[in-house]
């Protein structure tokens, strides 16, 4: 089990390399073993990745695993505002605290809750599947329209690839790496990390904007688990009971918890500028998911999520049958080896969260280093991971995209949570979907449980809306003095500018995706239109409130000095070359050599360091990618094309 810690720490830490694919490296070693001792090295992996996970959320604003990007949104602004330690405080303990309740959930409810498995059908996953990108969808507060059409844009990007059923091939235009479709991790990562960056590069300060000073936030952060126990014990039971579902895993549950920390707020003006609850709220839900998961997997043999499909390849090796032997004590069945598996996921994280206390002081630390010194190296960890997923060197282009995307979001005020979930829930949207209207025709719209959970999307619309309503009646005129919100009513008639074209573009790019879907037929393109033909009408409400003038904007109360607009934009254009040329570098000379070159360039050219430093920091950063990833790890990076045209690649 300490083993399994040590590598599920590291493994959270790193971007990219994923809590699945180690799990699935790790399989072979566990042929020796004995089952508790299997499963020991395993789980206690898989326990602290996502508590790991979110310690590289907060800090840089890159997720460390995809199932930890929603403590982003509160996570990251924390450090910026010099509550570093306080965010990872709330993020460790509410993680410990998610985990034993999941853990105990795990030994309590197997025997009651295959009724409750057995009772939802396609019908039902599918409301539950637009239940969770309406709810992330609903917290955009008064640009709930914005919202909404992110949500549709996600689902969308879900449908690129090879339909699979039919195999046809959808807006893959042609290149074999869509054929599997948008990878979640360079999509998450460029989503996040190559806006902050920017910021990063535009502030020109460190990321922690404010000094930190002792490091007195972690008993905070601790401190503000137990004041809001309520919060956490909702938000674990939300994690593990949403996982026992097969299909909705942590990367799903992360964003309902979020949703419900912000809706369940009075002041939900809050969220997104560093509120610890945005933070307390997925910490608890991503850890107590693996109690839930495994409830499915042990009792059922469904596998819930990706992780537990390869913890049930460690039950073939080892020669067992997920089922009710699990549930049956010796010598006819295995209720030891289950007892087992809660203790490890109890123990795993006490353990990780004792060590975590232990370098918190170390890890703030690094939010205090000058930004220019850390932009190579977060952008060669925003490379390695995009490639880490799929191998293949198209999945950092998607990165450069969709970072793209993200920025112009993040300046335009359009939420970005509801296009990652649009993506996550996509497929099994899709498949659900298909399904329900296979098996049932339109009569699936009248069960019972999808009437129930449409009420529920229902009130999660409402109610924000009503509860906003009366808070600005109740404050009045106070309304227009207040920093946090204020709407801004644009000149009449036509108002043109870049807010009203990124939603044309979005209106335009729907309508296109209507059309193209027209030779896909009724099973491929069942889910296309599904979701372009909501996406296409309510991106032309967007449009024609853009072009109206009639927008909502929403201030930032972010620490740091305020950049002049002449100075940003310079600053802006310089680190977008620099981010193009390091992929480039990339491209030409390799992952590791090009680490080497162009963290020293960046820091001669651009932040003009001294000439040991650069070269100290270059050398490391080239031994961090050789070393870990391409001899310890094995990551078959590909050859520099510079190199295979000299001939020296095999070398």
């Amino acid at each position: 089990m300490l083993i399994g810690i040590a590598i599920g720490f590291a493994v959270g830490i790193l971007p990219g390399l994923g809590g699945p694919t180690t799990l699935a490296l790790m399989l072979p070693f566990i042929f020796k073993m004995t089952p508790v001792e299997a499963f020991a090295f395993l789980l206690g992996m898989a326990a602290v990745t996502n508590t790991t996970g979110d310690i590289t959320s907060i800090l840089f604003g890159i997720p460390g695993e995809p199932t930890t990007a929603s403590t982003i949104v509160d996570g990251h602004p924390m450090a910026k505002k010099g509550e570093a330690g306080r965010a990872l405080g709330a993020a460790i303990m509410s993680s410990l605290f998610g985990a034993v309740f999941g853990a105990l959930v795990l030994a309590l409810a197997i025997p009651i809750v295959r009724p409750l498995v057995l009772t939802f059908g396609s019908p039902e996953f599918f409301m539950l599947a637009l239940l969770g990108i309406t709810f992330v969808a609903s917290l955009s507060g008064e640009a709930l329209v914005k919202g909404l059409v992110a949500g549709c844009l996600g689902l969308w990007f879900a449908t690129i690839g090879l339909d699979p059923v039919t195999g046809i091939q959808r807006y893959t235009f042609g290149q074999l790496f869509l054929w599997d479709g948008i990878g979640l991790v360079p999509v998450t990562i460029g989503f996040f990390a190559i806006p902050e960056v920017i910021d990063l590069a535009i502030q020109g300060s460190s990321i922690a904007q404010v000094e930190v000073g002792r490091l007195g936030g972690v008993w905070q952060g601790v401190r503000d688990t137990f004041t809001h126990w309520w919060l956490v014990l909702r938000c674990s039971a939300i994690g593990t009971f949403i996982a026992i579902i097969p299909g909705m895993g942590a990367a799903t549950t992360q964003w309902l918890a979020y949703a419900h920390a912000v809706q369940s707020s009075p002041d939900r003006e809050r969220f997104g500028r560093g509120a610890v609850e945005g933070v307390l709220g997925p910490g608890a839900a991503n850890n107590s998911t693996l109690g839930g998961s495994l409830v499915t997997t042990v009792a059922f043999g469904v596998p819930a999520s990706v992780t537990m499909a390869i913890l049930m390849g460690a039950f073939l090796i080892q020669g067992l049958v997920p089922g009710p032997s699990m549930l049956t004590p010796a010598p006819k069945g295995h209720l030891t080896l289950t007892l087992s598996m809660v203790w490890t996921i109890v123990v795993s994280n006490v353990i990780t969260v004792a060590i975590c206390f232990l370098f918190l002081k170390q890890l703030v630390k690094i939010t205090q280093i000058r930004g220019a010194l850390l932009i190579p190296f977060i952008l060669t960890l925003v490379a390695v991971g995009a490639f880490a997923e799929k191998n293949v060197f198209e999945d950092v282009l998607i990165v450069l995209l969709f970072g793209a995307l993200g920025w112009v979001m993040a300046r335009l005020g359009w939420p970005r949570p509801p296009l990652l979930l649009g993506l996550v829930l996509g497929p099994l949207a899709e498949n659900k979907l298909f399904l329900s209207t296979d098996n049932y025709g339109l009569a699936w719209t009248l069960r019972p449980g999808v009437l129930v959970l449409l009420a529920i999307i229902v009130a999660g619309f409402l109610v924000p809306i009503i509860t906003e309503r009366r808070r600005k009646r109740r404050e009045g005129a106070a309304v227009a003095v207040a920093p946090e919100a204020t709407r801004l009513e644009g000149p009449r008639g036509m108002h043109l500018d870049g807010a009203t074209a990124f939603s044309a573009v979005i209106v335009a790019l729907f309508a296109w995706a209507l059309w193209q879907s027209r030779t896909f037929g009724p099973r491929a393109g069942l889910f296309p239109w599904a979701v372009g033909a909501p996406g296409l009408l309510l991106g032309l409400v967007q449009l024609t409130r853009d072009l109206s003038g009639r927008r909502e904007t929403r201030q930032t109360d972010e620490p740091g000095p305020e950049v002049p607009a002449e100075v940003a934009r310079r600053r802006s254009i310089e680190v977008c070359v620099w981010i193009a040329a390091f992929w480039v570098g990339i491209w030409l000379l390799g992952f590791s050599l090009a680490t080497l070159v162009m963290t020293l360039l960046y820091l001669k050219i651009s932040a003009r360091e001294r000439w040991p430093i650069s070269v100290l920091l270059s050398v490391f950063g080239f031994a961090f990618v050789y070393g870990l990833f391409e001899r310890a790890l094995g990551v078959p990076f590909p050859p520099g094309q510079l190199l295979v045209w000299l001939g020296l690649a095999a070398s």
